[in-house]
This record gives C-alpha cells, sequence and structure tokens, in this order.
C-alpha cells in the first residue's frame, strides 16, 4: 500500500475511552443503584463502602471524578477530602448525603467538593454534575 492510498473507514471504530467514577457509600444500596445508572450511561464505576478501602486500591495518580457519601465509618466525607489532598489526589469530589443541615453543603465545598446533592436526587442532577465536572477537568 503506497502513502496516498486511504484505509477504508467504514468497519473502523473510534476506542471509547470510559470515563472513571469512584463512588464512596456506606450503604449497598446507594453503591449498587448509583453504579447502575452510571454505568447505563457509558461511565466505568468502582465503588467502595469505607475510604479506606479507596486509598488502598486507588492511586493518587487516578482520575476521574469521586461521589462521597458524608457519613461513613472510619474516615467521614470531609476526612477522606482532606486525605485526598495530602496524598496528592487531583480527583475533583462531589457530596453526597442525606443529612438535611444547611451547613453541611458549604462545609463541604470549603473542604473542596466541587459539588453537593441531597439524597434522595433526581438521576439527571447527578449525571448532569458529573458531564459538568468530567468536562471541566478535561478542559484543565
Amino acid at each position: 500500500m503506497n502513502k496516498t492510498e486511504e484505509l477504508p473507514l467504514k468497519n473502523y471504530k473510534m476506542p471509547v475511552v470510559k470515563k472513571q467514577i469512584y463512588i464512596l457509600d456506606d450503604d449497598v444500596s446507594v453503591l449498587r443503584s448509583l453504579k447502575l445508572l452510571l454505568v447505563s450511561y457509558g461511565f466505568a464505576v468502582n465503588t467502595f463502602s469505607t475510604a479506606e478501602e479507596f486509598f488502598n486500591e486507588v492511586p493518587n495518580s487516578a482520575e476521574g471524578c469521586m461521589i462521597l457519601d458524608i457519613h461513613m465509618p472510619g474516615l467521614n466525607g470531609w476526612d477522606t477530602q482532606k486525605r485526598l489532598k495530602k496524598a496528592g489526589y487531583s480527583l475533583p469530589v462531589i457530596v453526597i448525603t442525606a443529612d438535611k443541615d444547611d451547613r453541611f453543603k458549604e462545609k463541604s465545598l470549603k473542604a473542596g467538593a466541587v459539588g453537593f446533592l441531597l439524597k434522595p436526587f433526581e438521576d439527571h442532577y447527578l449525571l448532569h454534575m458529573v458531564n459538568r465536572v468530567l468536562d471541566m477537568t478535561a478542559v484543565n
């Protein structure tokens, strides 16, 4: 084949890079439902019921986005955010909680979260937030 011949493209498929989402929540039903939702929209999803599991399995060079519950055994959401920064992770964090305390949103955002959702939330709010966060990180 010489350099001027074109390769047929009709059977060529562009590689699809799935964007990675890490979900940390101690409620197994929340982990399961969020994973099903996000996988159905083409995301790669890893779930963890404690922050310690996450830190043991995911290197600080990981890319993607984290969805983080506030109330968990061991490290809570805020302590997890502090440890992420201290350990050199650059994952944007979306905090989710069922706790209706108005101060939690402010505290989460001050700790570095880029988003906050109160459980229960509608799927499209989470999907919009995840896509917006991942689009912002892709630009930077």
